[in-house]
Protein backbone atom coordinates (compact mmCIF):
# COMPACT_ATOMS: atom_id res chain seq x y z
CA UNK A 1 0.00 0.00 0.00
CA UNK A 2 1.38 3.31 -1.20
CA UNK A 3 1.66 6.07 2.02
CA UNK A 4 2.06 9.38 1.46
CA UNK A 5 3.37 11.88 4.60
CA UNK A 6 3.88 15.35 4.40
CA UNK A 7 7.19 16.85 5.18
CA UNK A 8 6.38 20.35 6.44
CA UNK A 9 10.08 21.67 7.15
CA UNK A 10 10.91 20.79 3.37
CA UNK A 11 7.31 22.19 1.73
CA UNK A 12 6.62 18.95 0.26
CA UNK A 13 5.13 15.78 0.33
CA UNK A 14 6.52 12.32 -0.13
CA UNK A 15 5.83 8.34 -0.93
CA UNK A 16 6.92 6.73 2.31
CA UNK A 17 9.45 4.10 1.54
CA UNK A 18 12.35 2.71 3.03
CA UNK A 19 14.86 3.89 5.39
CA UNK A 20 17.71 5.64 2.31
CA UNK A 21 15.05 6.79 0.23
CA UNK A 22 11.02 8.03 -0.39
CA UNK A 23 9.20 6.43 -3.58
CA UNK A 24 8.76 10.31 -4.84
CA UNK A 25 7.88 14.17 -3.75
CA UNK A 26 5.81 16.28 -4.81
CA UNK A 27 5.81 20.42 -3.82
CA UNK A 28 3.21 21.72 -1.41
CA UNK A 29 0.99 24.73 -2.08
CA UNK A 30 3.17 27.65 -2.14
CA UNK A 31 6.43 25.69 -3.18
CA UNK A 32 7.80 24.37 -6.52
CA UNK A 33 10.28 21.75 -7.27
CA UNK A 34 13.70 22.88 -9.10
CA UNK A 35 16.37 20.62 -10.52
CA UNK A 36 20.14 21.69 -11.21
CA UNK A 37 22.27 19.15 -12.86
CA UNK A 38 25.82 18.83 -12.61
CA UNK A 39 27.75 19.25 -16.03
CA UNK A 40 30.02 16.45 -14.20
CA UNK A 41 29.80 13.98 -11.40
CA UNK A 42 30.52 15.23 -7.86
CA UNK A 43 32.27 12.63 -5.65
CA UNK A 44 29.65 12.60 -2.48
CA UNK A 45 30.95 14.45 0.49
CA UNK A 46 31.79 17.47 -2.31
CA UNK A 47 28.61 16.82 -3.62
CA UNK A 48 26.88 17.98 -0.55
CA UNK A 49 28.74 20.85 0.33
CA UNK A 50 28.04 22.12 -3.05
CA UNK A 51 24.59 21.44 -2.31
CA UNK A 52 24.75 23.05 1.04
CA UNK A 53 26.19 26.17 -0.37
CA UNK A 54 23.31 26.49 -2.92
CA UNK A 55 20.67 26.35 -0.78
CA UNK A 56 22.03 28.78 1.43
CA UNK A 57 22.72 31.10 -1.60
CA UNK A 58 19.00 30.47 -2.42
CA UNK A 59 18.01 31.25 0.77
CA UNK A 60 16.74 28.08 1.81
CA UNK A 61 16.99 25.69 4.42
CA UNK A 62 18.77 22.02 4.06
CA UNK A 63 14.98 20.72 4.69
CA UNK A 64 14.31 22.04 1.01
CA UNK A 65 16.44 19.28 -0.38
CA UNK A 66 14.12 16.77 -1.48
CA UNK A 67 15.42 14.73 -4.38
CA UNK A 68 18.74 13.65 -6.15
CA UNK A 69 20.35 11.48 -8.45
CA UNK A 70 23.70 9.75 -8.20
CA UNK A 71 26.11 7.76 -9.80
CA UNK A 72 28.01 4.66 -8.54
CA UNK A 73 31.37 3.01 -9.85
CA UNK A 74 29.53 -0.62 -9.70
CA UNK A 75 26.87 -2.40 -8.81
CA UNK A 76 26.73 -2.84 -4.68
CA UNK A 77 26.12 -6.51 -2.73
CA UNK A 78 23.66 -6.29 -0.57
CA UNK A 79 25.05 -5.36 2.10
CA UNK A 80 27.43 -3.15 0.71
CA UNK A 81 24.28 -1.37 -0.71
CA UNK A 82 22.72 -1.43 3.14
CA UNK A 83 26.24 0.26 3.93
CA UNK A 84 26.41 2.91 1.81
CA UNK A 85 22.90 3.97 2.41
CA UNK A 86 23.63 4.39 6.31
CA UNK A 87 26.85 6.36 5.01
CA UNK A 88 24.32 8.35 2.80
CA UNK A 89 21.56 9.68 5.18
CA UNK A 90 24.17 10.65 8.12
CA UNK A 91 24.45 13.99 6.28
CA UNK A 92 20.98 14.25 5.82
CA UNK A 93 20.03 13.90 9.31
CA UNK A 94 22.39 16.25 10.31
CA UNK A 95 20.13 18.25 8.24
CA UNK A 96 17.09 17.38 10.07
CA UNK A 97 15.68 15.53 7.18
CA UNK A 98 16.20 11.73 8.15
CA UNK A 99 14.73 11.12 11.47
CA UNK A 100 13.48 7.95 12.84
CA UNK A 101 14.28 5.85 10.10
CA UNK A 102 11.99 7.55 7.84
CA UNK A 103 13.38 9.49 4.85
CA UNK A 104 11.78 11.91 2.69
CA UNK A 105 14.44 12.18 0.16
CA UNK A 106 13.44 10.76 -3.23
CA UNK A 107 16.28 9.32 -5.20
CA UNK A 108 18.17 6.99 -7.95
CA UNK A 109 21.07 6.24 -7.74
CA UNK A 110 23.33 3.90 -10.73
CA UNK A 111 25.97 2.71 -12.49
CA UNK A 112 27.64 3.77 -15.40
CA UNK A 113 28.58 1.07 -17.90
CA UNK A 114 31.38 3.12 -19.63
CA UNK A 115 33.84 6.05 -17.87
CA UNK A 116 32.01 5.35 -14.49
CA UNK A 117 33.01 7.90 -11.49
CA UNK A 118 35.81 7.13 -9.12
CA UNK A 119 33.50 6.90 -6.20
CA UNK A 120 29.48 7.34 -5.90
CA UNK A 121 28.91 10.88 -7.16
CA UNK A 122 26.04 13.49 -7.29
CA UNK A 123 24.36 14.01 -10.93
CA UNK A 124 21.62 16.17 -9.88
CA UNK A 125 19.66 16.97 -6.90
CA UNK A 126 16.26 19.04 -6.01
CA UNK A 127 15.07 21.27 -3.95
CA UNK A 128 12.03 23.15 -3.46
CA UNK A 129 11.26 27.04 -3.42
CA UNK A 130 9.32 29.01 -2.62
CA UNK A 131 6.84 30.27 -5.38
CA UNK A 132 3.46 32.01 -4.70
CA UNK A 133 1.50 32.12 -8.02
CA UNK A 134 0.56 28.55 -7.98
CA UNK A 135 2.01 26.67 -10.25
CA UNK A 136 0.87 23.59 -12.00
CA UNK A 137 2.66 21.09 -9.30
CA UNK A 138 5.75 19.49 -9.63
CA UNK A 139 6.76 16.28 -8.46
CA UNK A 140 9.70 13.77 -8.74
CA UNK A 141 9.64 9.99 -8.74
CA UNK A 142 12.07 7.93 -7.40
CA UNK A 143 14.46 5.48 -9.54
CA UNK A 144 12.71 1.92 -9.26
CA UNK A 145 14.22 -1.33 -10.50
CA UNK A 146 12.43 -4.75 -11.28
CA UNK A 147 11.97 -5.90 -7.80
CA UNK A 148 8.50 -5.16 -6.14
CA UNK A 149 9.16 -3.35 -2.55
CA UNK A 150 9.15 -5.86 0.35
CA UNK A 151 11.00 -7.22 3.40
CA UNK A 152 13.99 -9.58 2.48
CA UNK A 153 16.88 -9.76 -0.04
CA UNK A 154 16.83 -8.43 -3.88
CA UNK A 155 17.66 -11.46 -5.38
CA UNK A 156 14.52 -12.57 -3.79
CA UNK A 157 12.33 -10.76 -5.31
CA UNK A 158 13.72 -9.46 -8.92
CA UNK A 159 11.63 -10.22 -11.71
CA UNK A 160 13.28 -12.68 -13.74
CA UNK A 161 16.89 -12.79 -12.37
CA UNK A 162 19.54 -13.23 -14.50
CA UNK A 163 17.30 -12.95 -17.75
CA UNK A 164 18.08 -10.41 -19.93
CA UNK A 165 16.27 -12.07 -23.41
CA UNK A 166 14.04 -9.35 -25.03
CA UNK A 167 11.01 -10.91 -23.32
CA UNK A 168 12.36 -10.88 -20.02
CA UNK A 169 13.73 -6.89 -20.08
CA UNK A 170 10.08 -5.98 -21.55
CA UNK A 171 8.35 -7.87 -18.26
CA UNK A 172 10.78 -5.78 -16.52
CA UNK A 173 10.06 -2.62 -18.05
CA UNK A 174 6.52 -3.50 -17.64
CA UNK A 175 6.37 -3.85 -14.23
CA UNK A 176 8.61 -0.85 -13.61
CA UNK A 177 6.80 1.43 -16.11
CA UNK A 178 4.02 0.28 -13.56
CA UNK A 179 5.85 0.92 -10.54
CA UNK A 180 6.19 4.80 -12.03
CA UNK A 181 2.36 5.06 -12.33
CA UNK A 182 1.59 4.22 -8.99
CA UNK A 183 3.73 6.40 -7.54
CA UNK A 184 2.56 9.47 -9.81
CA UNK A 185 -0.57 8.56 -8.70
CA UNK A 186 -0.33 8.24 -5.24
CA UNK A 187 1.06 11.79 -5.61
CA UNK A 188 -1.62 13.16 -7.90
CA UNK A 189 -0.08 12.71 -11.11
CA UNK A 190 -0.03 10.96 -14.29
CA UNK A 191 2.11 10.53 -17.49
CA UNK A 192 0.60 13.82 -19.53
CA UNK A 193 2.61 15.81 -16.18
CA UNK A 194 5.77 14.59 -16.91
CA UNK A 195 8.23 16.62 -18.33
CA UNK A 196 10.79 14.26 -18.50
CA UNK A 197 11.34 10.38 -17.97
CA UNK A 198 14.90 8.58 -17.41
CA UNK A 199 15.28 4.87 -18.92
CA UNK A 200 18.70 3.18 -16.73
CA UNK A 201 20.03 -0.34 -18.64
CA UNK A 202 23.04 -1.67 -20.69
CA UNK A 203 20.24 -4.45 -22.25
CA UNK A 204 18.09 -3.59 -25.63
CA UNK A 205 14.85 -1.31 -25.17
CA UNK A 206 14.06 -1.16 -28.66
CA UNK A 207 11.51 -4.07 -28.60
CA UNK A 208 9.09 -2.80 -26.51
CA UNK A 209 10.09 1.27 -26.53
CA UNK A 210 7.09 1.68 -28.95
CA UNK A 211 4.27 -0.45 -27.37
CA UNK A 212 5.38 0.04 -23.43
CA UNK A 213 6.95 3.04 -23.03
CA UNK A 214 5.73 5.40 -26.14
CA UNK A 215 2.39 4.22 -26.33
CA UNK A 216 1.65 4.58 -22.74
CA UNK A 217 2.34 8.45 -22.61
CA UNK A 218 5.94 7.53 -20.59
CA UNK A 219 8.28 9.31 -23.31
CA UNK A 220 6.44 12.52 -22.82
CA UNK A 221 9.36 14.45 -24.89
CA UNK A 222 11.24 11.30 -26.21
CA UNK A 223 13.10 9.65 -23.31
CA UNK A 224 16.33 10.08 -21.96
CA UNK A 225 18.66 6.12 -22.10
CA UNK A 226 21.24 6.31 -19.74
CA UNK A 227 24.14 3.80 -20.42
CA UNK A 228 23.89 2.34 -16.77
CA UNK A 229 22.97 -0.50 -14.70
CA UNK A 230 20.29 0.02 -11.82
CA UNK A 231 22.55 0.08 -7.55
CA UNK A 232 22.05 -3.60 -6.94
CA UNK A 233 23.51 -6.51 -8.53
CA UNK A 234 20.90 -8.76 -10.34
CA UNK A 235 18.80 -5.55 -11.36
CA UNK A 236 18.93 -4.91 -15.31
CA UNK A 237 15.90 -2.27 -15.98
CA UNK A 238 14.95 1.08 -13.67
CA UNK A 239 13.59 4.31 -14.62
CA UNK A 240 12.54 7.41 -12.74
CA UNK A 241 10.50 10.50 -13.63
CA UNK A 242 9.69 14.16 -13.22
CA UNK A 243 7.49 17.04 -13.94
CA UNK A 244 9.40 19.81 -13.49
CA UNK A 245 9.20 24.04 -14.95
CA UNK A 246 12.74 25.12 -13.75
CA UNK A 247 16.00 22.88 -14.03
CA UNK A 248 19.44 24.34 -14.64
CA UNK A 249 23.45 23.01 -15.55
CA UNK A 250 26.40 23.85 -12.81
CA UNK A 251 30.12 23.48 -13.56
Amino acid sequence: MVEVATFAPGGYRYIRGQFQYSGGVAAEPGYRVERVRFHRPVLLDEGFRRIEAHLEAAGRPMTAFCACELRSPGQFSEEGFVAFNRAYVGTLERWGIFRDEENPVARSNVCPEVNPPAGPSFHAFCYTASDDREPAGTFVIAGSGEAPEAPGPYRDRIIRLGDTSPAAMEEKARYVLGAMESRMAALGFAWPDATAAQVYTIHEIHGFLGAEIVARGAAPDGIQWTYARPPVEGLAYEMDVRGLFAERVVG
